[in-house]
């Protein structure tokens, strides 16, 4: 049997896979079982920062392997304590509680916001206000917090304490707030799943005032945004924000499992022994990874992140088959006349990787990409878009 056929047969399917199997790659490229080389556009959905088999990843995984692969959370690791350092040196942070997926630390960062709340409070502060159009991951929490009903509909009761109010409505926000219910906001100030949809940087500066006022947590997943994406650390960093918490995964580890919930001075004490755990959250080899991908996220990669980005939006903008660019850095999404899927499939048979969201083309390439190899995969989803 191929191994198509043995993934039909014993796979659970929740998913629509192409008909592609990767065997191999490096850096922004990938091949597939019969040789054929693709420029990969997705990172795996934002994961594979430095590309596939980058070097200084490997080598830090190697080494780690080499000396212990995994210890209790009863137990200090160097790995795990270095990375929470650095992290909370590159934010102005104060503590990180590590987990194994983006959905993790948005539920960290749920609770922290209703054990906040509730401390000081009373239990009656416990609403948790996102946004619609957000996805905020795939546990019955996460996804009730998610604003996007279709995603509900299948899984219903949900997690009750959610509410989701448009991106923009800051009169609703107001209200809603003076009624001595809300213990946090959850927001994403680019919204991925969404249809890569930036909130305008008033809306997010106005929500941060009206959150410090009432004493309710700012929330950011940085989810997909984060660890350079966009081409800052984070997203919230273009807004000139200051959340009380921070949510990551995805790039954080370069393609290993590896959540992280950043919580600020005003929240760092909120959770004690026994209040929340995690078998491998920190896990020493997926901390010793993301220690090999922060330290290279310095000042000249994001500024070659935000230039890739310009180059890509000048490209796209006003082109045949593209109707609008959205996003920042090398997070972007193209509205195309014809069908979105219609584009992926045209642009994989021409040798390029590219994802969706919503009715939307989404790239959300390596940040090393090569400059040459951007600029091929850039001429083959401009030929896709324009085509009849």
């Amino acid at each position: 049997m191929s191994i198509q056929s043995i993934d039909k047969e014993f796979i659970a399917g929740t998913y629509n896979r192409f008909p592609v199997e990767i065997v191999s790659g490096k850096g922004s490229l990938v091949y597939d079982e019969t040789g054929k080389e693709y420029i990969d556009m997705g990172s795996g959905i934002g994961v594979t920062s430095f590309g596939i088999a980058d070097d200084a990843w490997q080598q830090a995984i190697i080494r780690q392997i080499g000396q212990v692969q995994h210890m209790s959370n009863l137990y200090y690791t160097q790995p795990c304590a270095l990375l929470a350092e650095q992290l909370c040196k590159k934010t102005g942070m104060k503590k990180v509680f590590f987990s194994n997926s983006g959905a993790e630390a948005n539920e960290c960062a749920i609770k922290v916001a209703r054990k906040y709340a509730a401390d000081k409070y009373g239990p009656q502060r416990h609403i948790i206000v996102t946004l619609k159009n957000s996805f905020h991951g795939r546990t019955l929490t996460t996804l009730s917090a998610t604003g996007q009903e279709h995603y509900h509909e299948l899984f219903q009761p949900l997690t009750p304490g959610f509410v989701s109010v448009e991106a923009g409505d800051l009169e609703t926000l107001q209200y809603m707030a003076t009624q001595g219910k809300v213990a946090g906001v959850l927001m994403e100030c680019i919204q991925g799943e969404g249809g890569v949809l930036p909130v305008s940087r008033e809306f997010a500066q106005g929500l941060a005032e009206l959150c410090q006022r009432e004493d309710i947590l700012l929330m950011v997943d940085e989810v997909q945004t984060g660890n350079g994406r966009t081409g800052q650390l984070y997203s919230y960093m273009h807004y000139g924000l200051t959340p009380d918490v921070v949510s990551t995964a995805k790039g954080l580890a370069g393609g290993l499992p590896l959540g992280a919930t950043l919580l600020s001075q005003k929240v760092e004490k909120v959770l004690g022994f026994g209040d929340h755990g995690s078998t491998f959250g920190g896990n020493p080899v997926s901390c010793a990874a993301a220690l090999s991908i922060l330290e290279r996220l310095d000042d000249d990669l994001l500024a070659e992140v935000r230039a890739k980005g310009a180059w890509l939006k000048e490209a796209f903008e006003g082109a045949a088959g593209i109707q609008a660019v959205t996003g920042m850095g090398l997070m972007l999404g193209l509205k195309t006349v014809k069908p979105a899927s219609q584009v992926v499939k045209q642009c994989m048979e021409q040798g390029v990787l590219c994802l969706t969201a919503k009715d939307k083309l989404r790239l959300l390439p390596a940040l090393n990409i090569p400059w040459d190899t951007l600029k091929k995969a850039a001429a083959i989803i401009l030929d896709a878009c324009a085509e009849g």
